[in-house]
């Protein structure tokens, strides 16, 4: 035992002094790389050519503009379409309404075999007689390479396209500015194009050719149909056609030429088998289709693989924005790395403003030379850097290497990657400059940097992918720094950008909504898709076993009541994207309940037990765009079944009980104008409480008399004014006013019970012009989330779920900012009870198609779960 206890100790030393040696010689080398690069009197690029800078035109450079989508000059229309509108949307349409489904991807006989033969397409002629076998064919399959490591946005390297009798690699570096040659093939609805996985390939195809995919089949859109066990592209080879593929090969450099022997047989076989696999997909839909319990819905498994698959043609490419740049990447480090422990006292302010200069500063740069930004410079650098606070360029350059060479995992990682990279070693200087002027802000650093780069006697070539840069950056600089200037409309701008940064702060979801968790039968049909926790409550009662780990999966060991086909329900088996549905956007969303809340509160139970259909995901602007629709069709409604928006007036039935002489009424003679708006009530109550005893003497009279409104004129205690003080607000809103007022639990209880009661205590007023959901009062809402009185917002959907005392204010306070938090009243509660007299529970299922309806028309989703109908049941 002594001899092996020895053994270990020696090679354990060993390991350690050659990992030493390693780590002491793979510095050195790199200490010479920068010597030798730091020698350098210009930019790295002036001596190493990069194959995009040999592109005449790209369409999405590296500035801050957006991305202008091919607008397509057919004369048909002459209304003029918004910008972000798919030039290709009414042929989509067509397709997603009446699917051509009859054609065969396979001819004949098929065989697997893959010959050595394919045509390597590098010229214009090439492509264009490529274009024309492609126009004579009514199916072919495509795939695409990309590299993004070396480039800001990245580019498409090579498009694989195959027929059945031929295997294409379109060199799209050497064709790049001649790809339109393409765009009439892709776009033409009779031709069928197979991808797999295509969610990414259509955006990269639009960002850089303005090609636009129309009738497209998604190998992987089948799988989730047919709830195949794995999605991807190499089970599919495997299981299908029993090819093996290497998917390492996907991260190779595909920007060298020639491309080596592997590189070739992958990139053939991923477009090659993808017909055969296509052909076999379909029997197996069709199949499914007629195994199907009902005789009118053989072709359903079909018709919805065809349908989520030109959902996908749908997308739009956009441009990833920020407000100022590496934000977004700044405050994600400071998070993850500097408060990550929950201590804060080690980490000083400079610290965290040097991280916002560092990224800031290389995002500039990975924009000016085509870079990703980690290849300019890692994460782990930026930390290492802000922690140090290195003082020489020696210093600088020593805690970049000694960063990056600690996190490295491999050794191709090291060979990839040099650290630090080239734009370090010509821009020392600059960071070197950021280190010292510790109290210089971004406004006066960044536009310096820019100009040393690209300004007349700049260092750094211009090219098309940064020549815009000079005056785009001044526009976000400018924007940024809007609150400084004096002019009223900036300060407008900035104080809605303010108020929307709030609102996504404070409401947005702090974690992944969808977690995709998988839930089986016993015979292993897809029951449902979940959340980690709903797994987690199975598993530990013994109830299901764990099949798959990433993402979990389990198998119930019971027989279940129901399966979602027997109802139809495919919508509860599909996949869900934590992105808004509206427009993709994925760094924030919150949900948003399509029917309202506050006539959905009010619906018989067992409506309401499919309620995730109706609730979705949406960003702060598309929330926006959705709630000022809702709003507008809420008046529609209130028009349509004559019952009133809104309540407008509030007083305590028992009080007001033989009042008709007191001096309030006799003065109007008219019971119509009894009570008192809530808002000016509460607002009332709470001054009192708050200032009542150090206010003049006619401003406490003055808010005496609102309360006083309320109790039928009489006299009123403290108690009164705190019971008043709840009136309107919902339970949770009580609570949490209870919580930080510290409220009487006995008056809140009183209150409770009155809200209980049928309306008689509400004197209802007709109001055509009630507050809307306009772009002002989403404003409103985020400004009253942080008010001092204790107001909330508490329904996602711009509608709180409120009780039936809850009402808002008279016609004259309309401009008051808070009125648009106090919800409908008893409107959405006597909606849905008309509804159930007259024409029963159909008559309410049909509302919810109503809204449904108004939500598409007015949002015009793009990224909907696949499933999700207006007529869901």
């Amino acid at each position: 035992m002594e001899v092996r206890e020895k053994v270990k100790i020696v090679i354990t030393v060993a390991s350690l002094v050659a990992a030493t040696v390693l780590f002491v010689a793979e510095y050195k080398r790199r200490r010479h790389r920068r010597k030798q690069t730091s020698s350098l009197s210009s930019c790295y690029l002036h001596s190493e050519l990069k194959p995009q800078f040999s592109f005449k035109r790209v369409l999405a450079d590296n500035s801050y503009s957006g991305f202008k989508h091919l607008k397509l000059d057919d004369g048909s229309s002459s209304i003029e379409k918004p910008s972000n509108c798919h030039p290709y949307e009414t042929e989509i349409s067509v397709l997603l309404e009446n699917p051509e489904l009859e054609f065969e991807f396979l001819r004949g006989e098929y065989s697997l075999e893959m010959s050595d033969a394919y045509v390597w397409v590098e010229t214009e002629s090439k492509l264009k007689e490529l274009a024309e076998t492609l126009a004579k064919e009514k199916v072919f399959a495509v795939d695409t390479e990309q590299h993004s490591l070396r480039s800001f946005l990245g580019f498409t390297a090579l498009i694989q396209i195959s027929t059945q009798e031929e295997d294409f690699l379109v060199d799209t570096i050497a064709l790049h500015d001649a790809m339109s040659i393409l765009r009439p093939v892709f776009s033409n609805p009779d031709i069928c194009k197979v991808f797999h996985g295509a969610d990414n390939d259509v955006l990269w195809l639009q960002r850089d050719f303005h090609i636009y995919v129309v009738n497209m089949f998604d190998t992987a859109k089948a799988c989730e149909v047919l709830s195949k066990p794995q999605r991807s592209l190499a089970y599919l080879l495997e299981a299908v056609c029993g090819v093996a593929t290497n998917k390492l090969l996907q991260r190779e450099d595909w920007r060298q030429r020639p491309l080596s022997e592997e590189m070739v047989q992958y990139a053939r076989t991923d477009a090659h088998y993808l017909l055969f696999i296509a052909d076999r997909l379909t029997t197996e839909l069709r199949q499914r289709g007629t195994d199907s319990s009902s005789p009118d819905d053989k072709l359903h498994f079909l018709l919805e693989a065809s349908r989520r698959s030109n959902m996908t043609c749908l997308q739009l490419y956009t441009k990833e924005t920020e407000d100022f740049p590496g934000n977004a990447a700044a405050s994600s480090l400071i998070y993850r790395h500097l408060n990550g422990h929950g201590d804060n006292s080690s980490i000083s302010l400079d610290a965290k403003e040097f991280v916002r200069e560092l990224c800031a500063w290389r995002d500039l740069m990975a924009r000016i030379h085509d870079e990703s930004t980690r290849y300019v410079l890692s994460d782990q650098a930026i930390v290492g850097l802000a922690c140090k606070q290195p003082t020489t360029t020696d210093e600088i350059y020593d805690s970049i290497a000694q960063a990056d060479l600690a996190t490295e995992s491999s050794p191709s990682l090291s060979l990839s990657i040099q650290s630090p990279s080239a734009v370090i070693c010509s821009h020392l200087d600059d960071v070197y400059q950021m280190t010292q002027d510790k109290l210089a802000k971004l406004d006066a650093i960044l536009p310096v940097v820019l100009q040393k780069c690209l300004g007349s006697d700049g260092t750094c070539p211009i090219s098309i992918f940064n020549y815009s840069l000079l005056v785009n950056f001044k526009t976000k600089l400018t924007s940024r720094s809007a609150p400084n200037q004096n002019g009223h409309k900036n300060l407008k701008q900035f104080t809605r950008k303010a108020s929307r940064d709030l609102f996504v702060k404070k409401f947005s979801c702090k974690a992944p909504v969808y977690h995709n968790c998988r839930i089986y039968a016993n015979d292993g049909r897809l029951l449902c898709y979940c959340d980690r926790r709903k797994l987690e409550w199975y598993l530990n009662r013994g109830l299901a076993k764990l099949v798959e780990e990433d993402p979990p999966a389990i198998t119930l060991l019971f027989e279940p009541k129901g399966r979602p086909e027997d109802e139809g329900n495919d919508f509860y088996i599909q996949t869900k994207k934590n992105i808004c549905v509206g427009c993709g956007e994925g760094n924030h969303y919150l949900r948003y309940r399509i029917i309202p809340s506050c006539y959905r509160v009010h619906f018989p139970e067992h409506l309401k037990s499919h309620r995730s259909h109706d609730i979705v995901l949406l960003c702060v602007d598309c929330h926006e765009v959705a709630h000022a629709a809702a709003e507008r069709y809420k008046k529609q409604i209130a028009r349509e079944f004559g019952i009133p928006l809104f309540v407008r007036r509030v007083l305590d039935s028992k009080e007001a009980q033989g009042t008709s002489s007191s001096v309030e009424y006799e003065s109007t003679g008219n019971s119509e104008d009894a009570g008192v708006s809530p808002l000016h009530l509460r607002t009332a109550a709470m001054a009192l409480l708050r200032h009542g005893k150090r206010m003049p003497s006619s401003r406490r009279e003055e808010l005496l008399q609102t309360v006083k409104l309320y109790y039928g004129g009489r006299d009123i205690s403290e108690e009164d004014l705190e019971r008043a003080l709840l009136i309107g607000l919902s339970p949770h809103e009580r609570r949490k006013l209870e919580r930080k007022k510290g409220a009487s639990l006995k008056y809140s209880t009183e209150v409770s019970h009155k809200d209980k009661q049928e309306n008689s205590n509400i004197v209802e007023e007709h109001s055509e012009e009630a507050p809307g959901g306009s772009e002002r009062d989403m404003n409103e809402e985020i400004s009253i989330a942080a008010d001092d009185s204790g107001n909330g917002l508490s329904g996602g959907d711009g509608a709180s779920e409120l009780n039936d005392t809850q009402c808002n204010g008279n016609t004259l306070h309309q401009q008051n900012s808070k009125l648009s938090l106090l919800g409908h009243g008893p409107h959405g509660k006597q909606i849905v009870e008309y509804l159930l007299r007259e024409h029963g529970e159909d008559g309410v299922r049909d509302f919810c198609q109503r809204w449904r309806q108004v939500f598409v028309d007015s949002v015009h989703p793009r990224h909907l779960p696949g499933g999700w109908n207006v007529s869901h049941r």
